[in-house]
C-alpha cells in the first residue's frame, strides 16, 4: 500500500515546490512592471553621489533583473527542484531545506560580525583616515578632530585642512577667527566645508573676500540639515556680532535628513539619540535606499523645522539668514518638487544657484573652484544689500 502512495506524495511534493517557484517568479515580474518611473521617483530620492542619468539606467537595469530573475526561476529553476523534490521524500527535502537555511543563517552571521570588526564606528561617517579626521558627538554624532592641520591628495593637488581649537576650517592655524568681529556664519557639510578645495577657495572665503568681511566656516563632512543646526546652536553664542547665518540645502543631500542611525531631530526639533541596528540591515538600505511615503513626509516636516529654527536663531540675534541651493545642470522634476515642498512651503529665505554640471572635482560631485567662486559670488549678491544697512548700526571693537 506505501509504495502505491509514494508516487503520489512525490507527485505532490513536486507540485507544491513548482507552486511556489512558479509564485516566487510571477511576483518578480510583477513588481518590475508595477515599480515604474513615478513609483522610483515616489521612494528613491536623488543622489549626490549619481547623476540622474546613472540613477535611472540603475532603476532601469534593476527592472530588467527583476524581470530576468522572475523569467528564469519559471522556465528554469522551477523544473530543476520539482524533478529533485520528486526523487526526494518530506523527510529529505525537510532536511534539505533546513541545511540550507542553516548556511544562510550561518552566512549572515559571520557576514555582520566582520561588518562590526571593520566598521566598528559607524557614528563617525565617512571613509576611514580621511581628512579631516571626525571623532565621535554624543549631541551631534560627529565632529572634526579640533587642532589639527593635515594635508590630503585630492585630485593630485595637495589640500591643506586646518581646523582650529573649536573645530572650525580656518585658513592658519595661527589665524584664527575672532569672535569679536562682525562675522558671516557658515554651516553645512562636505560642500560648504570645502572638499577638494584650499582654504582661499572655499564658498565662505570667497564670500568674505567678495564682501571683505571675516567669515567662520562650521561645515562638517557628512552632516544632515539638522545636525548643522545643532551645530550652529551650539557654537552661534560664541559670536558676539554674527551679521549673516548662511546654511546649505540641496535636494540631492535631502536623504541623508532620513537617517536615524546618529543623533537628530524629529519635526517638532524633539533630539533622538541614534537608532542601533545590524550592519547588513544598513549595507542593505545602502543598496536599496527605498523610503516611504510617510518617512519622506517626516523627513520634510523636520528639516522645515530645522530651517526654520535657524532663522529663528538669526533674527534673535538680528542677523540675516540665508540658505543656498547649489543646482548642477537642469533641475529634474524630482528635485524641483523636493526644494518646493522644503523652502517653498515654509517661506524659506534661499538662493538657487545654477552651476554648470561639468564644474565638479574630477572623480568626484564635490564643487570645483569655478563652481564655489559661482556661489559664493550668489550669497555675496544676496547678503550685500542687508549688510550694507545692518552693519552701520552695529558697534565695531
Amino acid at each position: 500500500m506505501s509504495s502505491a502512495v509514494s508516487p503520489f506524495r512525490r507527485t505532490g511534493l513536486r507540485t507544491s515546490v513548482e507552486t511556489v517557484v512558479t509564485a516566487s517568479g510571477v511576483l518578480l515580474v510583477l513588481g518590475a512592471i508595477a515599480a515604474d518611473q513615478d513609483w522610483f521617483d515616489r521612494h528613491f530620492l536623488p543622489e549626490f553621489f549619481f547623476s540622474r542619468d546613472a540613477y535611472v539606467l540603475g532603476e532601469r537595469l534593476g527592472r530588467l533583473f527583476l524581470c530576468a530573475s522572475g523569467v528564469a526561476l519559471v522556465i528554469f529553476v522551477r523544473p530543476a527542484l520539482g524533478r529533485l523534490a520528486e526523487n526526494m521524500s518530506a523527510r529529505q527535502l525537510i532536511a534539505a531545506t533546513a541545511r540550507i537555511l542553516l548556511a544562510v543563517a550561518l552566512a549572515l552571521m559571520t557576514s555582520e560580525l566582520t561588518l562590526r570588526y571593520v566598521f566598528p564606528d559607524v557614528q563617525v561617517q565617512g571613509p576611514v583616515g580621511e581628512e579631516p579626521l571626525r571623532r565621535p558627538d554624543a549631541r551631534l554624532g560627529w565632529t572634526f578632530e579640533p587642532a589639527r592641520s593635515k594635508h590630503a591628495t585630492v585630485n593630485g593637488r595637495e589640500i591643506e585642512y586646518v581646523i582650529d581649537r573649536f573645530g572650525y576650517r580656518v585658513e592658519r592655524a595661527d589665524g584664527p577667527v575672532d569672535p569679536n568681529l562682525p562675522t558671516i556664519v557658515f554651516t553645512g557639510e562636505s560642500m560648504m566645508a570645502g572638499l577638494g578645495l584650499t582654504w582661499e577657495e572655499s564658498i565662505p572665503a570667497q564670500t568674505g573676500t567678495l564682501l571683505k568681511m571675516q567669515t567662520a566656516n562650521l561645515a562638517v563632512f557628512g552632516y544632515a540639515n539638522d545636525q548643522a543646526y545643532l551645530h550652529l546652536a551650539r557654537e552661534l553664542p560664541r559670536f558676539r556680532q554674527p551679521v549673516a547665518l548662511v546654511s546649505l540645502f540641496s535636494p540631492d543631500l535631502f536623504v541623508r535628513n532620513l537617517d536615524d542611525d546618529r543623533p537628530h531631530l524629529g519635526p517638532r526639533l524633539d533630539w533622538h539619540p541614534s537608532i542601533q541596528r545590524l550592519r547588513l540591515s544598513t549595507l542593505v538600505k545602502a543598496v536599496v535606499p527605498y523610503h516611504s511615503d510617510a518617512e519622506i513626509g517626516r523627513g520634510i516636516e523636520a528639516t522645515k523645522a530645522v530651517l526654520r529654527a535657524t532663522e529663528g536663531l538669526a533674527r534673535a540675534r538680528h542677523a540675516v539668514s540665508l540658505v543656498v541651493v547649489p543646482e548642477f545642470g537642469p533641475e529634474s522634476s524630482v528635485e524641483e518638487t523636493l526644494r518646493q515642498r522644503v523652502l517653498n512651503d515654509a517661506g524659506i529665505s534661499y538662493v538657487l544657484v545654477e552651476l554648470d554640471p561639468t564644474w565638479r572635482i574630477p572623480g568626484d560631485m564635490h564643487p570645483d573652484p569655478r563652481a564655489a567662486h559661482a556661489i559664493a559670488a550668489a550669497v555675496a549678491a544676496r547678503l550685500q544689500p542687508s549688510l550694507a544697512t545692518a552693519l552701520p548700526s552695529r558697534s565695531r571693537p
